[in-house]
C-alpha cells in the first residue's frame, strides 16, 4: 500500500484494525464459553478489506 494515504482511508483502515480485535475473556466466561469467538474476525490472508 501506498506510503501516502488520504485520511478518509486511514480512518477506515484504523477502524477495521480496531474492529479485529478477540472476543473479551469476561464475555466468554459470562456466556459460559457458548460465545467464544467473534463474528467479524478478519484474517489478513483470508478477507481482504474493501478499502
Amino acid at each position: 500500500m501506498a506510503h501516502y494515504k488520504p485520511l478518509a482511508r486511514k480512518l477506515r483502515l484504523a477502524a477495521a484494525y480496531k474492529s479485529n480485535a478477540p472476543v473479551p475473556i469476561w464475555v466468554s466466561i459470562r456466556t459460559r464459553l457458548k460465545v467464544r469467538r467473534g463474528m467479524r474476525r478478519r484474517h489478513w490472508r483470508r478477507n481482504k478489506l474493501k478499502v
